[in-house]
């Protein structure tokens, strides 16, 4: 057995750890992908020559560079039972908080909730796809990818539609306290999956990934409560606009990167 290290330096989240694996997964040399998100490293035992997956590799543009080929024992898999058990709770976590956000946004007025609840929506869908990454779903994979990634695409558009209508007019000041209060619970929800995550201590990739992307939530969870104390301060929509907009912004971009994932 070959293992073949690479350094891959745009390989900063689950995304591409997806597009990584849907590109090489099927080539039938590959037996076993061993990814380090923190440190853009992907380690993939093979048999044969590495010019097939280098090619591969090189043909998603991530940066990638061949470190070295050595000769390697396969490592021993991780029981996914429980891996998975605590993905399906962190999905649950991500998509209910989804529904309660951008209800509450609705009617709060608030597109700094609306943006969070997007922002959970695209790790769900991120979550969703590396549950369902089983044996040779990878077709099936590719058009859920293709759908959720344009499904997200249209909201991210659709937010920036409307921060930008309310930037320009004289939209109501949104309900601060809605605003806090929800981002607090959400908070919580966040904290708890990190909690869940961590106390798995697994090295696996979809756990190590899963923590960044909580660890990232927990950051926008802020961020909203901040702009909630602001609007609440200042008596101004523009705080809320404007935590409204950037998240928006990581939104399009992970719906660009899940779109990646069909082709």
């Amino acid at each position: 057995m070959n293992k073949s290290t690479f350094i891959i330096k745009q390989m900063d989240c689950p995304s591409e750890e997806q597009m990584i694996r849907m590109k090489i997964e099927s080539c039938q040399q590959v037996k076993y992908l061993d990814f380090d998100i923190p440190n853009r490293k992907l380690e993939i035992y093979h048999q044969n020559n590495v010019e097939e997956i280098n090619k591969a590799l090189s043909e998603l543009k991530l940066g990638e560079k061949l470190q070295g080929t050595e000769k390697s024992e396969m490592p021993l898999a991780e029981d996914e039972s429980k891996q998975q058990k605590i993905l399906w709770w962190v999905l649950g976590i991500n998509f209910g908080f989804f529904v309660i956000e951008v209800t509450t946004g609705w009617i709060s007025s608030s597109m700094g909730l609306i943006a969070d609840s997007l922002d959970m929506l695209a790790d769900s869908i991120v979550y969703a796809l590396s549950l369902f990454a089983v044996g040779g779903a990878i077709s099936r994979k590719k058009k859920v990818a293709k759908f959720s990634g344009y499904f997200q695409m249209a909201l991210a558009t659709l937010g920036f539609i409307e921060v930008l209508r309310r930037f320009f007019s004289n939209s109501e000041t949104p309900l601060f306290q809605w605003m806090i209060i929800v981002s607090i619970f959400a908070l919580i929800g966040n904290l708890v999956s990190l909690w869940l995550i961590n106390k798995a201590k697994s090295k696996e990739v979809h756990m190590q990934a899963s923590a960044i992307f909580t660890s990232n939530d927990i950051i926008v969870n802020g961020g909203v409560i901040l702009a909630g104390t602001l609007v609440y301060f200042l008596g101004s929509k523009w705080p809320d606009l404007v935590i409204g907009g950037i998240v928006f912004t990581f939104v399009m971009r992970g719906a660009i990167k899940i779109l990646k994932l069909s082709k």
